[in-house]
């Protein structure tokens, strides 16, 4: 009796472990069975990627290369990572008790380059399939392309780019689950069971990740795109929703200004913007620099001394001209279209490039007035409308997108930037050793090739020397034909100032100015045409003798002494000047006669010369050459305004201003003659 109950105890203590067993062998054959679900469908995955990469691709030769980089994207570096990944997994399949363990280290191993790969290919998602939404608007394109596709996927059917594309898409988002079957037939005290824990979390997060980083890459698409909109087209835009915002936004910004509300720091933000405020400012400095730069060369380009004849046979001219054409023709034009090629266009590019980030910072600082004025109304109310936590989350997205890519931009820029600035040295040093080589041939027929340095400087000066001598000896024999200096006509009412002059200087120390001087400097005099100074010292305070200190009567300073002459006339007498204040002769050139009658008021026949060129403005007017005789009909308008002279020329009556008219010096012709 006592083996019988023995016998049933042990056989019930015993029942339940078959039951037990078999439970574990079925969760351990699900568990097999999820792992080579995951090993074939990575196979199939792969596979489909690299018939994408390679037939269907390779194939599309009716679509631009720029599609193709839209449609594909990114897909060669997930092949690259796929086959690794594979790799990995085929090898845990020798090691089938650690496998499950294995499998989720290597996702693990994977995480990171799992979500830059295919942030990269979700961002540009989107855009693949606008693309194929345009494609399918003709009939004739679509229908090679779905041949194509049907060729090498028949399983594509009619979905054709899109089955395609969505492939990837697909995969990411489905490792979680498969890592979730594989852990959910682990036995929760097996080794394996929290590193598959991790990796699948690890893979959600990834997918959250990449959907956040897609959402970011939506609205810096929408905020960057750079519109040319007419002005109707912005007021047609206009409308009670933006004039709100815009409204809310002002009252956000003064509220703040005024204290009434605390402003948002971002230190790491500011500091980012700086640093891009500052990179921006030194390529636009260097695209200023670099424009002034090719339009100085093209002035200099288009200065072609070589092509005209100098009258020169053999020798260095004829040396020089071959080199300069040489140089023009190929050195500097090469020079020129290698400048705009490695250069300029880099640089107009990295202009470009500029604009997107430039628009997102200003379009973050809207969005940042939204967001504060949303938090001010959560905390008082306690909860928001569906649109404004929609304006709290595109903050938070633009925000968290500029703090993540500014450095690397900025980063990018500096590079980019330093770059063609060593570039543009490259060149101007490949340019100076290119001219130095050309030249070295044409300098080696020289006459005076092999002379020593020494040498050459003192043949250099000697030769100088002589050809001074000869230009002073033409200089002088020119300045015996030349007439004696003429006086340029005193400006109205300047008799008084020049008597001034004379009684305090003396007639040695009075000179004329012979063209208008503009003053730059700060003790510079700006003077007219014929005014009278006195000479004060022929030189600045720095001895330099072509500034001369002067008095014009009323202020001191320094004019250029290239613009001054010697006064020579002889100057009336303040009796003269008092008879003379009735009429207006004296806004005529001073004669060298002590004595004038004055000009009576009736018609008279005075013969008189234009001292200036005069251009007519309107019928009353006559034009006049410098040098003309005319004969004085009225020293005064109709209005009796003394400042225009009724004149007659060729001919012709009209108005010119008193103050351009000169008497001759005497019954002499106008003009100078050779000597006989």
């Amino acid at each position: 009796m006592a083996d019988i109950g023995a016998d049933e105890l042990s056989s019930r203590s015993g029942s339940p472990e078959p039951e037990g067993r078999s439970s574990e062998d079925r969760s351990l054959l699900h568990q097999r069975l999820a792992i080579r679900e995951l090993i074939d469908t990575e196979v199939s995955y792969l596979h489909m990627l690299r018939l994408c990469a390679s037939d269907i691709r390779n194939r599309l030769h009716q679509l631009p290369p720029g599609d193709l980089d839209v449609l594909f994207s990114n897909i060669d570096d997930i092949i690259q990572v796929s086959s690794r990944f594979l790799h990995g997994l085929q090898e845990t399949a020798c090691r089938e008790e650690e496998q499950a363990n294995l499998i989720g280290n290597l996702f693990l191993e994977f995480q990171e380059e799992f979500e830059h790969i295919y942030k990269v290919y979700c961002a540009n998602y989107d855009q693949a399939l606008q693309l194929v939404k345009a494609y399918r608007k003709e009939p004739e394109l679509q229908k090679a392309i779905q041949g194509i596709i049907e060729a090498a996927v028949p399983q594509a059917g009619p979905s054709g780019l899109s089955f395609l594309l969505v492939i990837p898409l697909q995969r990411i988002t489905k490792y979680p689950l498969l890592l979730q079957k594989i852990l959910e037939n682990t036995p929760p005290d097996a080794h394996a069971h929290p590193v598959l824990q991790r990796a699948a979390s690890a893979l959600q997060d990834v997918n959250s990740n990449i959907n956040e980083y897609k959402m970011r890459k939506e609205v810096a698409l929408k905020y960057t795109k750079v519109e040319q909109l007419s002005l109707r087209e912005r007021l047609a835009r206009i409308n009670t929703h933006t004039l709100s915002k815009k409204t809310t936004r002002l009252s956000q910004l003064l509220k703040q200004e005024a204290g009434l509300v605390p402003r948002t720091e971002d230190k790491e933000f500011d500091d980012l913007e700086e640093r891009f405020q500052w990179v921006s400012l030194c390529v636009m400095e260097l695209k200023s620099n670099v424009t002034a730069y090719m339009d100085n060369l093209e002035a200099f380009l288009c200065f072609r001394p070589h092509e005209w004849s100098l009258d020169i046979p053999g020798g260095p001219a004829e040396q020089y001209c071959g080199l300069a054409r040489d140089l023009q023709l190929e050195a500097f034009l090469q020079f020129k279209q290698r400048l705009k090629g490695l250069v300029w266009d880099p640089l107009c590019s990295l202009a470009r490039a500029l604009v997107g980030p430039r628009n997102l910072i200003k379009k973050r600082l809207d969005k940042l007035l939204d967001f504060e004025r949303v938090e001010e109304k959560l905390l008082d109310v306690g909860s928001v409308t569906y649109e404004e936590e929609a304006a709290r989350h595109t903050y938070q997205a633009l925000n968290s997108m500029l703090v993540a890519e500014l450095p690397q931009f900025n980063q990018l820029v500096t590079q980019w930037l330093g770059q063609i600035l060593c570039t543009f040295v490259v060149l101007q040093k490949e340019l100076a050793d290119q001219v130095l080589r050309r030249a070295e041939s044409s300098m080696a027929l020289l006459p005076h090739y092999h002379v020593s340095e020494p040498d050459f400087r003192k043949l250099l000066e000697d030769t100088l020397g002589q050809n001074s001598s000869q230009l002073r000896l033409v200089k002088e024999s020119f300045e015996k034909v030349l007439p004696p200096p003429t006086t340029q006509p005193l400006l109205p009412g300047s008799e008084y100032q020049l008597q001034a002059l004379l009684t305090r200087y003396g007639p040695g120390k009075l000179y004329q100015v012979t063209s208008d001087i503009n003053g730059t400097g700060t003790l510079d005099l700006t003077l007219p045409r014929g005014q009278i100074v006195a000479l004060l010292q022929n030189k600045d305070t720095k001895g330099n003798s072509s500034r001369w200190l002067v008095d014009t009567g009323g202020h001191r300073g320094y004019a250029p002494a290239g613009k001054l002459q010697l006064y020579h006339h002889i100057i009336p007498s303040e009796k003269e000047l008092r008879g003379q204040t009735g009429t207006h002769e004296d806004y005529w050139l001073p004669t060298p006669e002590p004595t004038q009658p004055s000009v009576p008021t009736v018609p008279t026949v005075t013969q008189v010369v234009a001292a200036y060129p005069f251009v007519a403005r309107s019928p009353h007017e006559l034009s006049l050459q410098a040098g003309q005789p005319v004969t004085i009909l009225e020293t005064q308008d109709k209005k009796g305004n003394p400042e225009w002279s009724l004149v007659e020329a060729n001919g012709q009556r009209g108005y010119v201003p008193s103050n351009f008219l000169a008497r001759t010096p005497g019954p002499a012709p106008w003009g100078w003659s050779l000597p006989s």
